[in-house]
């Protein structure tokens, strides 16, 4: 199904490679398109040059010919990396374990199913939390690369929230509507374990974190926030493009009822516009049937199988959190309560991935400030991506090997 959306990715490429002809006839000496008044820049004056000596030697229109064929080249690569991904045959395989709670759509996944030291007496229950974007296997992508099954195997017991795809009902859900959905999970896993469990939030899922350990202290025994954002305004850069066209946006998820797929993936798109025809070309050059060729797979799949945003929630993310900043100016409301991070007293962990590009480091790390960051906090910076955090080569020694330890010697917080 992806690279999603396609027809976007594609016509970037497009666009870019085939404006270099027209470039080049702006630019060109002679040309009729071109102004002999405008000096080119250094760097296109170099290239025409050379174009000039290689038609010096094998005739006029030679260096036009030859980027007309190298724009070929480009695009027939693109489209057969594209084609080599959608046609491998590796997909996930991993069984999920059974669910423990469920209500509407969303279901908690006991992975306490996958290893026995996850069952044994007094292991400590931790309520997992994704974004509500990007589904939760990339938390479970291979029996290699999988948090979750890391930490039963720790002898922790992870329940994993897994959102669903919002129902007619769930369509409506606001901020609140989610934390509250959240509350009652960790009500049903405290009543279970007989204790507080931990709540362990990636990416969105960590905002959403931050306001239910406001919200229900005492039924959260600590709190680990991986790559969570909070300042929006921290670090504006690559937002130009969400901040424009989130007023634009939040109408269409009102007159909606969500925020399509294809909208989110375009999003992303705008924080690197190249990236897909850069990784897809480096995909092609992959031993097709290695390990690197696999996890590339398993990865993309992961990227394209998002669920659509619900509305209200939409709108509060592009216009509240992006637009207004709510909740790093401290007026993020949830449920009739200011959600301030300086007020909650948990233990927590906020783990930051200094080469993220999806939730920049600085607004992460507002959850972690010294005045109004959270106030029992320990900061532990990593050299790792967004996503690399998880499933990375180095995630184990990094990432999951701290947030385990960090995670078992929380003190107990009975019922």
């Amino acid at each position: 199904m992806g690279p999603r959306p396609l027809p976007l990715h594609l016509g970037t490429a497009l666009m870019t490679w085939v404006s270099s002809e027209s470039a080049l006839r702006l630019w060109k000496p002679g040309s009729l398109s071109s102004n002999p008044a405008s000096p080119a820049p250094e760097a296109i004056a170099a290239v025409l040059s050379e174009a000039a000596a290689l038609e010096a030697h094998t005739g006029a229109g030679a260096f036009d010919e030859a980027l007309r064929r190298e724009i070929g080249r480009r695009m027939e690569r693109l489209a057969d990396g594209v084609l080599a991904y959608r046609r491998h045959p590796v997909h996930r395989s991993l069984e999920n374990p059974p669910a423990a709670w469920r209500e509407g759509n969303t279901q908690l996944l006991d992975y306490g199913a996958t290893h026995r030291a996850a069952r044994a007496r007094g292991a400590r229950a931790v309520l997992v939390v994704p974004s509500l974007i990007n589904r939760w296997e990339v938390l479970d992508l291979t029996a290699e690369k999988s948090l979750l099954r890391a930490m039963a195997a720790h002898g922790l017991r992870p329940y994993l929230v897994d959102w669903g795809t919002p129902n007619a009902e769930e369509r409506g859900f606001d901020t609140t509507a989610y934390v509250a959905r959240l509350e009652r999970a960790v009500a049903f896993l405290t009543k279970r374990a007989r204790r507080a469990p931990a709540v362990m939030g990636y990416c969105m899922g960590g905002t959403l974190s931050v306001a239910l350990a406001a919200r229900q202290p005492r039924r959260v025994a600590g709190l680990a926030l991986l790559a969570s954002p909070w300042d929006f305004h921290g670090d504006r850069t690559g937002q130009a493009f969400l901040v424009s066209s989130g007023p634009l946006l939040a109408e269409v998820a009102d007159r909606v009822g969500e925020l399509p797929v294809d909208i989110l993936q375009t999003l992303f798109w705008s924080l690197d516009p190249w990236l897909a025809v850069k990784k897809f070309a480096r995909f092609l050059g992959m031993d097709q049937q290695g390990d690197q060729a696999r996890e590339f797979v398993l990865l993309e799949d992961w990227l394209n199988d998002g669920a659509p945003l619900a509305g209200p929630t939409a709108r509060e993310c592009l216009i509240d959190w992006y637009g207004n900043n709510t909740p790093g100016t401290g007026k993020w409301i949830v449920g009739g309560r200011r959600i301030l991070p300086s007020k909650i007293n948990v233990p927590s962990l906020v783990m930051i991935p200094s080469g993220d590009r999806i939730v920049p480091p600085l607004s992460a790390a507002a959850l972690a400030d010294p005045v109004k960051g959270l106030r029992n906090v320990t900061r532990r910076d990593l050299p790792l991506g967004h996503i690399g955090m998880v499933v990375s080569s180095r995630a184990r020694d990094l990432c999951w090997t701290p947030l385990l330890d960090w995670l078992s010697d929380i003190p107990a917080k009975r019922k």
